[in-house]
């Protein structure tokens, strides 16, 4: 009888014991922080200048590894970084402006550089027709990298939109789309997502259902060479917001724009407009146009719950180096100019172009943090 009270007494303690733990257990897992850094960048164009410089007739084909030679360092740190790809990848023969098709090269130089996510609904997409939309998936699909806002199907379209990127334990739910393709009629059954608040609004239902902790909408929108947004894009930034997004990331002006910030209701700190991030590289030369800015967010989750806890800009400048015998393209950080001047030599024009470039774009964004990464270096 004894033996059998004892056994009961250590039954009951072993369970009480297990209980406790996977209580400890529990709540350590609801109390844990996780972070993820998102980096988001313009627009990836592809002009004459830029594939005929690329050429390496030593190695009897295309680099494109100078161009992000200076930046992928940061772009590397990031746990998710994404693009905006406004060329086709639609083969020989290759061109710029009006009708982009650049070389293979170019997604692999982006790719290997850090990037891991290449936006592809803009204007350019339908640039070199069905073979050159088709060819365009099959390459990056080759690359094993994510991309969205093309689809070869409302099947493939169902399956991959919103594209759901998880890490750290925080799960990101991104939404493509564009104001149009440049008056080209988008074959059946290939889709290009549109601008269209009634399918914006379900496509924002759905993404809520795979239960993300943060919504991003990547749109093309706005007006070329504008500096500043215009009233249709604040009031579907705002009407995007209401329906549930948490970040706006703009492109398609080419210059960069304003960044705004929404408080929210609840606990999850700010939401983001950035309109318009620049172009990333191009050979567009002119003031304003000549340069552009990374977006960064940084998220917590603590208890579930997740917010922005911090948000920065990297402006960045595109030199573009002309040599006798070869030139380049890089997309030259500013900070990175600034501590290690010494490094890049530049001709006097082109210190006064990153100089003034610095300038108008910390004005133009004053009161949003500029991002550190690059001052720790010598001067």
């Amino acid at each position: 009888m004894l033996l059998s009270v004892s056994r009961k007494l250590l039954l009951g303690f072993l369970t009480i014991l297990l209980l406790v733990l996977c209580s400890f257990c529990l709540y350590a897992q609801t109390n844990d922080t996780n972070q993820i850094k998102l980096l988001f960048a313009g627009d990836v164009m592809g002009h004459d200048a830029q594939i005929n410089v690329a050429w390496d007739a030593r190695l009897n084909s295309y680099n494109f590894e100078p161009v992000f030679r200076y930046i992928s360092g940061y772009i590397q740190v990031a746990d998710i970084a994404v693009v905006n790809l406004e060329v086709t990848l639609a083969g020989p023969p290759y061109k710029g402006y009006p009708e982009f098709s650049s070389p293979d090269e170019l997604a692999h130089a982006a790719r290997d550089a850090g990037f891991d996510v290449f936006l592809q609904a803009n204007n350019h997409a339908l640039d070199r027709g069905q073979n050159g939309f088709k060819r365009t998936i099959a390459v990056l699909d080759s690359l094993n990298v994510l991309h969205t806002g093309t689809f070869l199907n409302e099947t493939d379209r169902q399956k991959n939109h919103p594209l759901i990127l998880e890490k750290n334990s925080i799960r990101i739910a991104l939404l493509n789309y564009t104001y149009g393709t440049n008056g080209l009629v988008i074959p059946e059954p290939f889709i290009i997502n549109r601008i269209d608040t009634l399918q914006i609004r379900e496509d924002i239902e759905k993404a809520k259902r795979a239960s993300p902790d943060f919504i991003v909408i990547a749109i093309h929108w706005g007006n070329e060479y504008e500096r500043f947004e215009n009233q249709s894009q604040r009031d579907l930034a705002q009407f995007m917001l209401n329906c549930g997004a948490d970040a706006v990331i703009g492109s398609h002006p080419h210059v960069v724009q304003p960044v705004q910030l929404f408080y929210s209701n609840d606990t999850s700190g700010h939401n983001i407009v950035a309109y318009s991030l620049g172009n990333f590289v191009s050979n567009q030369r002119d003031h304003y146009r000549d340069g552009g800015i990374v977006f960064e967010i940084v998220l917590e989750k603590t208890a579930g719950k997740t917010h922005v806890k911090d948000y920065s800009y990297l402006p960045y400048w595109v030199y573009r180096e002309d040599l006798t015998e070869r030139s380049a393209f890089y997309v030259l950080p500013v900070s990175y100019f600034e501590n290690c001047e010494s490094l890049f030599n530049l001709k006097e024009y082109d210190q006064y172009k990153i100089t003034r470039f610095a300038g108008d774009t910390r004005t133009h964004l004053e009161g949003i943090p500029e991002n550190s990464f690059y001052d720790s270096l010598s001067r």
